[in-house]
């Protein structure tokens, strides 16, 4: 057993994906048997101890039917109409299932967006630890009723890997049809099985396919750079076929196990790296490179040579190296339209010309996250 599965087998805390394609029948319709097998496999879990969260999938493919269509629809209005019908659909069914077993759950619809905003991730923090707590199996899905661009990629995936580090669990399971990762689409011939990703540098030769199947959204991409999200902040991850998702918990082989390649990270680190999108950039020079990375010092203008974007102060910006590689991504402390006069310039010369409003730092080290 690796050590990554055997962390995963003795965690106190997990997080549990599945998709679409693992809870839906032929015709589009939930498959039954699939949900209730799973809801078994977690129930053994949850009667052990462990605190589980499940992400899942499914709320599109549950309305589909039920709205009378014949296939899952491919336009955001009735998408959108489809999920809202469908969330009911999947809840009550697994309500029903894990009753059973005297165990409640409690709904938790999410965009990536609510992430993005410090206040909400704070109260999806409070609100997922709260349910744990109580004894509750908080059922996650992202809020496909309002979601824009998320909706048409699925982004159920990366939504696991942020709710895995929201939650600080000690686990990832991400489950799909495929047992695993291959080293090019399973289909051809000589593909190969991986049995281990030690790092994004195992996969460099890997060939990935795009899309999954009609059903679901997603595809390994999303798979894959959802556990390497996870595992780069020190959670190790199983993404593995649905059906062996019993073995995973257990920390049996089965599948392809992520090893945690990082160090755990603050909410507030992981909120930043993760859960943010930069509303533009600031490039750096090579003194200040060095001063990030070697010193965990805050960004002066003194290192600044320009800026792109149009953020406001307070937004994120990711932070770029003469090389062009992203080094680091923070709230920045002034406006895009600012940087014209800051480029290059000392915090004493600053406030000599301006003020002592300009003595904060372009970004501090509290705001700041190296990536």
């Amino acid at each position: 057993m690796s050590d990554a599965r055997d962390r995963i087998a003795q965690a106190s805390r997990l997080v549990v994906k599945i998709g679409s394609s693992s809870l839906t029948n032929a015709e589009g319709g939930l498959h039954s048997e699939h949900l209730d097998q799973l809801v078994q496999a977690l129930v053994r879990n949850v009667r052990a101890g462990v605190q589980l969260v499940l992400v899942s999938s499914g709320s599109i493919a549950a309305g589909t039917p039920a709205l009378g269509l014949r296939k899952p629809p491919r336009d955001l209005a009735t998408q959108q109409a489809a999920a809202s019908v469908g969330q009911g659909i999947l809840l009550a069914h697994y309500a029903a299932q894990f009753a059973q077993h005297d165990i409640r759950v409690g709904q938790v619809l999410l965009t990536a967006e609510d992430l993005i905003r410090r206040t909400h991730y704070r109260n999806a923090q409070r609100t997922l630890g709260r349910l744990l707590d109580l004894g509750v199996l908080p059922i996650v899905n992202e809020n496909d009723t309002v979601a824009t661009d998320e909706i048409r990629f699925g982004d159920n995936d990366r939504l696991a890997a942020l709710v895995a580090q929201v939650v600080q669990a000690d686990g990832l399971v991400l489950l799909t049809d495929i047992d695993g990762l291959y080293d090019r689409p399973p289909a051809q011939d000589h593909a190969r099985h991986i049995q281990t990703v030690r790092s994004a540098a195992d996969l460099a030769e890997v060939g990935l396919g795009g899309r999954g199947s009609g059903i679901g959204r997603g595809g390994m991409v999303t798979k894959v750079q959802a556990a390497l999200m996870a595992s780069e902040a020190g959670i190790p991850v199983v993404l593995t076929r649905a059906d062996q998702v019993s073995k995973a918990l257990l920390g049996e082989v089965t599948g392809t196990v992520f090893e945690p390649s990082g160090r755990r990270r603050s909410p507030r680190q992981m909120w930043l790296a993760h859960a943010t999108t930069a509303r533009g950039s600031v490039r750096i020079d090579e003194g200040a490179v060095r001063a990030l990375r070697q010193r965990q010092a805050s960004l002066l203008a003194a290192g600044v040579v320009g800026a792109s974007g149009t953020f406001l102060a307070g937004e994120p910006v990711d932070i770029v190296g003469p090389d062009g590689a992203v080094v680091a991504r923070g709230l920045v402390a002034y406006d895009a339209a600012e940087f014209e006069q800051l480029v290059g310039r000392t915090t004493a010369d600053l406030m000599a010309e301006f003020g002592p409003d300009y003595e904060r730092e372009i970004v501090h080290r509290d705001d700041l996250v190296l990536l």
